[in-house]
């Protein structure tokens, strides 16, 4: 990322293709990733569309995409394979026709991030909110009868095997975009988003140093999900949750000799907890603000865990004026690089609106 560089991205791809594409996607097995199979024209449009809105970032259809979601919706390796290439080249193909159709912008000011969600993306039910993770990702798999938990508590060996099959989820994802060059080239940053557990922040790393010796360096992130403004992890089955100064710690911590991410920062959070979260995040960095942030909180009314769905806004919501307001606080207390945008239930007026609330002075 350029020295001294702001950039405005998109906003929720999922939700936008539902809400203004009209297209029939939750609740299943590939959610978005299911248009790069049954409907990738409407997907570019919707990737021009936030070009169209001044995004200059677009994360590519991906986030949910991965072996196991693809196996659940009866797709084979090599299908999965594919789609997941395909969903960049998409995304490439909307950078290069809005810079046909917009002469003064090159595809060099336009960026591809490649969006990956946490391994509680692929389950059903998602988990990317809970991290409530199946053995031998987590201690035992969701339940609606008996209390969940992210922890395994004492168990030492448990926990070191999850952080190894978190790795191997991580990296063989990785793997099928790394593998292919054509692909690999038109990325242009490694969006790790929404992880809910701090030792999947740790695989995360691991699976990043496991192939440092095979892939060209990219900037990368790893951004964190704050539901009801707290981390889903806990130390103990029951027990207190890790901090959000503990989670941004696990994604820079120097200690494992693990790669650190060039940016860290916070999605799919409501926006009325980011101020205080960013505080905490910079308690992390003491200081240091080598680093870019990161910032796509949701829109809306904020997601209703008990009920599953999203709250609709209120009338005075001011969701783009209050977010470039952050930003512009950010940057003035040290942040000198961020990417900002919407997650979920932001659309391409959103971004507008936002974009245009970012440049007023």
């Amino acid at each position: 990322m350029l020295k001294n560089t702001i950039l405005l991205s998109d906003g929720g791809l999922g939700t936008t293709l539902e809400d203004h594409f009209h297209l029939p996607i939750s609740h299943t097995p590939l959610w978005s990733a299911r248009i790069i199979l049954d409907a990738p024209n409407i997907l570019q449009q919707a990737h021009l569309a936030f070009l169209e809105a001044g995004s200059r970032v677009l994360l590519t259809a991906t986030y949910q995409a991965a072996f196991e979601s693809f196996e659940r919706a009866g797709y084979s390796h090599e299908i999965a394979t594919e789609s997941m290439r395909n969903a960049v080249h998409i995304a490439d193909q909307a950078r290069h026709q809005f810079c046909k159709e917009h002469l003064d912008i090159s595809p060099k000011e336009i960026h591809i991030a490649l969006s990956l969600g946490p391994f509680g993306a692929v389950l059903a039910p998602m988990q990317d909110f809970g991290g409530i993770y199946p053995p031998p990702y987590g201690p035992r798999a969701y339940s609606d009868s008996e209390e969940n938990t992210t922890s395994f508590g004492d168990d030492i060996e448990a926990k070191n095997n999850s952080v190894k099959a978190l790795t191997r989820f991580h990296e063989d994802r990785l793997r099928v975009f790394t593998s292919d060059k054509e692909t690999w080239d038109k990325v242009d940053f490694i969006a790790f988003e929404t992880v809910p557990l701090v030792r999947e922040v740790e695989a995360i790393r691991q699976a990043m140093d496991n192939m440092k010796e095979i892939i060209s360096p990219k900037p990368w992130w790893i951004t964190a999900t704050f539901p009801n403004g707290k981390y889903p992890d806990t130390r103990q089955p029951g027990g207190g949750r890790y901090t959000p100064t503990e989670a941004a710690i696990a994604m820079i911590r120097q200690d494992n000799d693990l790669p650190v991410p060039n940016g860290i920062g916070i999605n799919c959070t409501a926006l009325k907890y980011i101020p205080e979260l960013l505080q905490e995040f910079e308690r992390a960095m003491d200081g240091n603000r080598k680093l870019f942030l990161v910032l796509h909180p949701n829109g809306g009314g904020g997601f209703d865990l008990s009920t599953q769905a999203f709250r609709e806004p209120e009338e005075n919501d001011r969701w783009a004026e209050d977010l470039a307001s952050l930003v512009k606080e950010a940057n003035r207390r040290g942040w000198n690089e961020i990417i900002f945008g919407g997650c979920c239930k932001t659309g391409p007026s959103d971004i507008k609106a936002l974009g245009e609330a970012f440049s007023e002075e």
